[in-house]
Parts: structure tokens; sequence; C-alpha cells
């Protein structure tokens, strides 16, 4: 009875194998993708437009009255104290450009960086040692492994990029965990203690205006290289042209389908910056909210507390890194590959 049941799963995976490798099957599974796809975001919309209603629809209080309950209840001091600002302070401007003090930290980072560099390759040796050894492991692997991922014709092209932005999104990461950053500046005595109004520094990236425009240069990186792989015509057929072979009805109904699949999916590019950026701002930004909360949980071990959530954002940095490197080569490479088949082109 086991040798039954064995033999009808071994023929039932060979028929489904058989299938995902014709053409007809792998024609119906990217078009089973698409209507799931169109499906799941019209539902999304669905239910963020009934979300946004009920904002709406969310009942006024009285300015008069919230007022007066403001001035029964005064402010504790514990209500008054707040964690990491949102957003950046200004503390100085140059030719009229306002210096905060995230773009000073962004701009150590990128000095140490390049320093770190010159010195590395400052005397080139057959037999590297030293910093030079250890720069060609990290840049060797890291081209290993993201050929390993797009191909090694698209990394040869887009290496550049990724490298350095991993490499600059994790040394920002790690420095913002740095003493010093955010705790350094001009403040106040409090009856709890001196806090810091205005800090000196403040972590690359937990500035949503940094995370934004390292995304906003990878779109328009992007853009670059999918045009100079599949050329406009290429660009446009893979988002909106029909996958397969069809004809009659069933031609006019797919290409009805795909141009609508393409239209959410311009949609969704067109969100790309937008995801990109707030997804490194916010764990980054609530990282060393959660640091300075935990500093200031235990009166008089503040240097204590903290101690082990520095290792989980220590981790949380090169996570992060390597999200955002990750996301933006997975990216160009949906957009870049040169299709030539079914399944089986991609292992050939």
């Amino acid at each position: 009875m086991s040798d039954t049941k064995a033999s009808a799963i071994d023929r039932l995976g060979s028929r489904l194998v058989d299938i995902l490798s014709s053409e007809r099957g792998w024609f119906l599974l990217r078009l089973k993708t698409a209507l799931l796809r169109l499906f799941l975001v019209t539902v999304l919309i669905g239910l963020s437009t009934e979300l946004i209603w009920a904002i709406s629809a969310e009942p006024q209080v009285d300015p008069a009255a919230s007022t007066t309950l403001q001035e029964l209840s005064p402010a504790s001091p514990q209500q008054a104290e707040h964690g990491l600002s949102a957003k950046p302070v200004e503390i100085a401007r140059l030719f009229n450009f306002p210096i905060t003090n995230s773009i000073l930290v962004s701009w150590i980072v990128a000095l140490g960086l390049i320093g770190f560099a010159q010195l590395a390759t400052r005397k080139m040796k057959h037999v590297p040692t030293g910093l030079q050894n250890f720069v060609e492991w990290l840049v060797e692997a890291l081209y290993k492994f993201l050929a390993g991922i797009i191909g090694p014709h698209l990394a040869q092209q887009t290496f550049w990029y990724f490298a350095t932005i991993f490499i600059f999104v994790l040394s920002a990461n790690w420095c913002g965990l740095i003493p010093g950053v955010g705790s350094l500046g001009w403040g106040h005595q409090t009856a709890h203690g001196f806090r810091i109004d205005q800090p000196l520094f403040r972590g690359a990236n937990a500035d949503v205006n940094m995370t934004l425009a390292m995304a906003l240069v990878f779109f328009a990186s992007w853009l670059v290289w999918a045009f100079r792989e599949v050329g406009v015509r290429g660009f446009l057929r893979e988002l909106f042209a029909p996958k397969g072979e069809s004809e009659g009805v069933l031609r006019v109904l797919l290409v009805g389908v795909f141009f609508a699949a393409g239209c959410l999916e311009v949609v969704s590019i067109l969100f790309r910056p937008v995801s990109l950026s707030f997804r490194l701002y916010g764990n980054i930004f609530a990282g060393e909210n959660l640091l300075e909360a935990m500093a200031k949980l235990v009166p008089g071990f503040g240097w204590l507390v903290p101690i082990p959530f520095y290792f989980l954002e220590l981790v949380m940095g090169l996570v992060q890194a390597l999200v955002f490197m990750l996301l933006t080569a997975v990216f160009t490479m949906l957009m870049c590959q040169h299709e030539t088949g079914g399944p089986s082109a991609g292992h050939a």
C-alpha cells in the first residue's frame, strides 16, 4: 500500500514538473501571479480607503474644552520629557545652506570612509596584509554575494553602487551608536539632571531626508540601468505587454489584464523610494529612541541598562544595511534581467 502511494506521489510530482517546464504552464503561472497581485492590491486599497474614512469621521473636540482640560491637568515632568526629535537640529549655515547635526555626522562618516580607503590602498602589495587584506576580503565577499543574486553581468555594472551603499549605511548606523552622538550639545539644567535640547551629533540615518536622498539616487540609477539593459521599448513591454502566446478573445483579455497589472506595477515603482527610505529611517530612529529610553529607565544606572540593547542595535544596523542593499539589487534584477523563455532559461 505504501509503495502504491509513493508511486502515485512520484507520478504527480513528475507531472507537475512537466507542466511548469512547458511554455503553457509557465505562462499560466505568470498569469495567476499577475491576477493574485491585482486582487491583493485591490483589497489593500479598499482597506486603506475604509481606514481613511474612519479617521476622517473621528469626532472633533471643542477647542475651548480642550484648553480647559489642559489648564486643569498640569503636565508632569515625566510627560514633558520626550525622546529623539523627529526633526534634525540646524547647527550652522554655510552660504545660506542649513547644516544639521545629521548632515554633520554623514560628512564625518563619508570622510572617514574615504580616509580609510586611502590608508588601506596607499601601499598596495601582491600579497595583501593588514588593512589592504581586510578591504580586499570585504570587496571580494560583497562581489561574490551580489553576483550570486543578480548575476555576473549586472554585478559588473552595478557593484559600485551596491557596495558603496552597504558600506555607507552600515558605517552610518554604527557611528550613530558611539557614545556622544545625541548626548553632546546645548541644553539646560532640570530637576532630573542636565537635558540636551540641541544635540551636536545625530545618527545620519535617523534623519528621513538622508534615507530619502539615498532612495532617490537609487531610483535615478535604476532608471539608467533599466533603459541601458532593455531599452525604452523593453521597459514598457516588461510593464504592460502580455506574456506568453495566445490568440483571439483570450489575447484581448490578456492585454487588458496585463495592462491593469502594469499600471499597478508603475504605482509600486513610484512608491519604492518612499518604502526604502521610511523602512531604514523608522528602524534606526526607533533604535536610538529605545537606547535613550533605556538610559533614563533606572536613575543612576543609565550607563548600564542600555548595554544589552547596544548589541541588539549593532545587529540591527547590519541587518538594515543588508536589507537596503538587497532590496535595491533585487529591484534592479527584476527589471534588467533578459527573459529568454520558460523557467529553464534562468538556469542556462
